[in-house]
């Protein structure tokens, strides 16, 4: 199911957003299913333009944080892009477990950041979700987020200066409960 339709997003820039699936059911649980969204996040994202620099797939939510296409004025594709990956995941699932008109999606949240602070901030809280809710003790081991990567192409002092970010007085709408089978 698509989410709730949002305005377009009036001004180009670097959003965080979140996704949730409906009543939080992990509907992503085990590796094949978090590989399939992981995939479908990347891809749309690339097919849309968007640049990612941080994202975390889990079995009922997700967050992740890109800029918005260079060469657009602004940033409507983004809930025509949600759209797509809601549509093809729920599809996709509902034929996996048979169950062809559940809802699986509930909507996507985003935020502008406008400061860099922001930015770096919220850099640090996506790459580390997954040790934040308990699945593993360094977030570079969480193979559906983009800390390994991070870690990987980022200069060593980049990856210190965001991970020195302080991330416990950020507010974002994360009330969700991990499922270990991922």
């Amino acid at each position: 199911m698509a989410p709730r339709s949002h305005p377009p997003t009036s001004q180009r820039g670097t959003y965080f957003v979140t996704g949730s699936t409906y009543q939080k059911v992990h509907h992503f649980r085990g590796a094949t299913r978090l590989r399939v969204l992981h995939r479908g996040l990347l891809t749309v994202t690339e097919q849309f333009g968007w640049n990612l620099e941080a994202w975390a797939v889990f079995s009922n939510h997700y967050h992740f944080i890109a800029h918005s296409p260079a060469a657009a004025d602004n940033a409507a594709s983004l809930s025509a892009m949600m759209g797509i990956l809601h549509v093809k995941t729920a599809s996709w699932i509902n034929r996996l477990d048979n169950q062809p008109a559940r809802k699986v999606w509930f909507n996507f949240w985003e935020a502008r950041m406008n400061s860099n602070v922001l930015i770096w901030a919220r850099l640090n809280y996506v790459h580390q979700n997954a040790v934040k809710h308990g699945l593993v003790p360094v977030a570079c081991q969480y193979p559906w987020c983009s800390a390994a990567w991070f870690e990987r192409t980022a200069s060593p002092a980049m990856v210190k200066a965001i991970y020195r970010f302080k991330t416990d007085k950020i507010s974002v709408s994360d009330d969700f409960e991990s499922n270990p089978d991922w």
